[in-house]
């Protein structure tokens, strides 16, 4: 490590101030850019705390029934809440007890971890992503690993979640990380079916469209059967080959159809 400054703003429009100085970086539960920072791979002069606003925190549900979701939100706050047992129960295995009191759900979403668990259940739930400036929908959003739509100084206040007539997420864990070296989150709405794959591909979260198709034809296991993911594209390291992880991504995807 190495000596920064700290700031801890108590609004929004204190913590956009701070971010517009010269290098300075947001910090939300810090369970990604801590590591990050102890690495040498990141060297802010100023962080930002986002963690003290409170107009970021909390759950609540809009005028339309969408669950709202504040940027500064704990996993722990979410796995509590039971408006949308899918989300809570991908939230309730996220890391330990540590993690999840710590982690924040807009910091998960701003780093865009490839194998962070909320990119799949946002993209899944076709959520909207809110930031101090404007909304963004979920298929904007994601732009691949570590990448994302935020512009400089944007940060993530709310998150707003459709909320499926059923839903659930799998995930083949990496034991060291507690990371999703595969997260599938299957999502049944009224007008179909959305499937997003998470630690799988080397661009990051993606839909899987086919299955999508054929699921929302038939929500069943059995209508993913004759499919299949292409390892073409997909991560390949010391935990597994990209045919492995694209023939875990239809396993667990079939097991969130039948767990639904």
């Amino acid at each position: 490590m190495y000596n920064f400054e700290l700031e801890r703003p108590s609004t929004i429009a204190d913590a956009v101030k701070a971010l517009g100085n010269e290098d300075a970086q947001a910090l939300g539960g810090g369970q990604t850019l801590i590591p990050t920072l102890k690495q040498r791979l990141a060297s802010p002069d100023v962080l930002v705390s986002l963690t003290g606003i409170g107009e970021m925190a909390g759950i609540c549900h809009d005028d339309d029934g969408r669950l709202c979701i504040g940027g500064a939100t704990a996993h722990a706050a979410v796995a509590a809440d039971s408006s949308y047992p899918g989300l809570s129960a991908l939230a309730a295995h996220i890391g330990d007890p540590a993690v999840r009191n710590r982690g924040t759900i807009g910091g998960s979403l701003a780093n865009n971890d490839p194998a962070a668990c909320y990119p799949a259940v946002v993209l899944g739930s076709n959520a909207t992503v809110v930031t101090n400036t404007r909304d963004i929908a979920a298929d904007d959003y994601f732009q691949g690993m570590f990448t994302t739509a935020l512009e400089e100084g944007e940060i993530i206040t709310e998150v707003k979640f459709p909320v499926p007539e059923t839903a659930n997420y799998q995930k083949f864990v990496q034991p060291a990380s507690r990371f999703a070296l595969v997260g599938v989150f299957v999502a049944k709405f009224s007008d179909g079916v959305r499937v997003a794959i998470t630690g799988a591909s080397e661009s990051g979260v993606f839909r899987w469209s086919e299955a999508e198709a054929a699921l929302s034809s038939d929500f069943s296991s059995d209508a993913i059967a004759g499919l299949s993911l292409s390892g073409s594209g997909m991560i390949s390291d010391l935990h597994g080959t990209g045919d492995y992880r694209a023939h875990i991504a239809k396993v667990m995807t079939g097991r969130a159809v039948d767990a639904c």
